[in-house]
């Protein structure tokens, strides 16, 4: 799968949660956590419906449709500090992640990160994980004007890594992602999620190709 995977690729561009970072179980329970701060349940479908906004689209989507007397600066905050301390300690790679990302940068290939997160834990997340070494560009949702499915942030990264969007490769995890790859142009590799897992059919559906982790993708 490599070898038609990787033709006439030159960057490889990562979504971060449940594709580079095995997190997305995290955000649940912080939202479960925050909102029950205003003894507020957690509406069913909601992780569906803020899928692959920004981070700040999410803070806005909060204040709109909860009775939460935070602004919106003091919600991102307050997300950051309950997101951080997971990251650190609870939050591991995904499989096969260094082993890739070596790989890739023996190769020539250039990595870039587009994220919905705040830069914040972004840049958090990579010191961590000694992931800034790989990196030639990390932007976040904030950085542009419309999150996933739009295909802004896509578009930004490849223009950061002059790189055409045709030969850009990218990963994701979740249905918004895809597409916003897709509609930038580029191909995509859905990544297999236990977040997502309801929606492995459709993401194999959207996505150009589809792996359960990285351990094995240049290994013919």
């Amino acid at each position: 799968m490599s070898k038609e995977m990787f033709q006439n690729i030159e960057a490889v561009i990562f979504d971060m949660d449940g594709t580079l970072v095995d997190s997305m179980w995290m955000w649940r329970a912080i939202d479960i956590e925050y909102l029950g701060r205003f003894h507020i349940p957690l509406p069913e479908g909601l992780q569906s419906r803020i899928e692959g906004m920004s981070f700040h689209e999410t803070a806005v989507y909060f204040k709109e449709h909860f009775p939460i007397p935070d602004s919106l600066e003091e919600i991102k905050a307050q997300w950051n500090r309950m997101a951080w301390d997971k990251y650190a300690n609870e939050v591991p790679l995904k499989p096969g992640i260094p082993k890739f990302l070596e790989d890739c940068r023996k190769r020539g290939i250039l990595l870039g990160i587009a994220t919905s997160n705040s830069r914040e834990l972004v840049e958090n997340i990579a010191g961590v994980h000694s992931l800034g070494e790989y990196f030639g560009c990390m932007m976040t949702g904030s950085d542009v004007e419309r999150g996933k499915p739009a295909p802004d942030i896509y578009l930004a990264v490849a223009r950061e890594l002059g790189v055409k969007p045709d030969r850009c490769l990218v990963f994701e995890d979740i249905v918004p992602g895809i597409q916003a790859g897709k509609n930038a142009g580029m191909k995509v590799c859905a990544v297999e999620d236990a977040y997502s897992a309801d929606q492995k059919e459709r993401k194999q559906k959207l996505a150009d190709y589809y792996i359960v982790d990285y351990h094995h993708i240049f290994e013919d």
